[in-house]
């Protein structure tokens, strides 16, 4: 008898390798495919941060409220290229869309279900590949100049509390305790304990594909050019000329995944998001807890083997070089928390972030074609959903039941 058609997940980021080994470990043939080598995609460059408490949708007024304002600011914490702004319309008019009340608890309480799973399904794939060490046992700090900022700040407390999501207030005094090199200005700061941060996010990609192949999972490079459907997926074909028959594919390759969904015949309003840091490995400063700034739209993680320093959103396509004015905006930001900050040893980086314009994901079976099914649209939060979102999928291709109710990730749901 011949051996069955395997299954193929396409994107080798640290959701595509989680969604691989999860297959491969239920007794299913896997063919891992990138255009690059696993992990080097927006997995190698996120802020190494399982942020179990960041699944506010970014559609709600108090932010779009202040995008025209920040669209004019240079330095402002979303920045849209002026030649993409058309290609934007549709994308932005979901967003608005999802802004309605209504919509917006909706969208948060499906955030907060996939949260709440997140730290310990992630603590459970990192026991899995052996690398439960490289989970810190520290949460974040989300720092306050003055009560002004603290208030401001209202609104994410309150789904805290709504969702029952831990946090502590510090005063000034206790935040230096935790931290003593934050700069005396900032006068209160909110413990988040379950925001844990990992060692090195690229070694997890690794160890994930390295289990993976293992198992006798394969690793193809090799970009996605289209599809062989007849009622079903049959094959999956690559630039090169190679067609690989396939049982199942999963897309998974993050902002990549809207191009291949269109030649599928069904389009999603996912966008990239363009992410910048600045990783730095003589900074000359030591942090215990990843640290972020709402005011100043910036985070710090130790991370790598030394700190990384990112934020901000730019909106500018899959091809547009880099504006590195991006990094160094977060970095001066920084060292304003830090000021004893050094910059030995640098490197910038800029990567693409799966943004949907209601910042809920896609985790789905396809509504067209039978064997397709979708895992993208994780936005700032791949790495936090990374190993739920593979447990889930799993179910599902499986058979089985999903743990969550997928009803509002399907890809239809627009």
């Amino acid at each position: 008898m011949s051996n069955p058609k395997p299954t193929l997940v396409i994107g080798a980021g640290v959701i595509g390798a989680a969604i691989a080994l999860d297959l491969q470990r239920r007794g299913r043939q896997v063919i891992l495919i990138d255009r690059a080598a696993p992990g080097r995609g927006a997995s190698f460059g996120n802020m190494a941060s399982i942020a179990v408490t960041e699944f506010m949708p970014a559609s709600r007024p108090s932010v779009w409220r202040h995008i025209p304002g920040w669209l004019i600011d240079p330095e402002g914490p979303i920045c849209v290229r002026p030649a993409h702004m058309p290609r934007l319309v549709p994308w932005f008019w979901r967003f608005l869309l999802a802004s309605r009340p209504a919509k917006l608890r909706a969208l948060e309480a499906q955030g907060a279900a996939l949260c709440s799973r997140a730290l310990a399904d992630t603590q459970q794939m990192l026991r899995d590949i052996d690398l439960s060490e490289d989970l810190s046992d520290t949460g974040c700090l989300s720092l306050y100049a003055n009560d002004a900022e603290f208030r401001a700040d209202a609104e994410r407390i309150d789904v805290l509390d709504r969702f029952g999501f831990a946090y502590d207030v510090l005063d000034r005094n206790q935040l230096h305790d935790l931290e003593p090199q934050i700069d005396s200005t900032i006068t209160k700061a909110l413990r988040l304990p379950d925001n844990r941060t990992v060692r090195d996010p690229l070694r997890i990609v690794t160890r994930l594909v390295d289990r993976f192949e293992a198992l006798g999972g394969r690793v193809e490079g090799g970009e996605v050019s289209g599809f062989e459907r007849s009622g079903h997926i049959t094959a999956v074909r690559l630039s090169d000329g190679r067609v690989l028959p396939c049982a199942e594919a999963v897309l998974a390759a993050g902002a990549f995944t809207a191009k291949l969904a269109k030649q599928l015949d069904e389009p999603i309003p996912l966008e990239t998001e363009r992410g910048y840091h600045t990783q730095v490995m003589d900074p000359g400063v030591t942090l215990r807890h990843s640290i972020i700034w709402p005011a100043k739209a910036f985070m710090v993680s130790p991370t790598a083997g030394g700190i990384r320093i990112g934020g901000t959103v730019e909106m500018a396509g899959l091809e547009t070089p880099p504006d590195w004015r991006r990094a160094k905006i977060t970095v001066r930001r920084a060292r304003e928390a830090l000021p004893n900050l050094r910059l030995n040893d640098t490197s910038e980086w800029m990567g693409h972030r799966p943004a949907m314009a209601d910042t809920v994901p896609v985790i789905s079976a396809s509504a067209k074609t039978p064997g397709v099914y979708y895992a993208t649209g994780h936005g700032h939060l791949g790495l936090t959903y990374a190993a739920t979102t593979a447990k889930l999928m799993g179910q599902l291709i499986a058979g089985e039941r999903p743990e969550l109710d997928l009803h509002p990730y399907r890809i239809d749901r627009f």
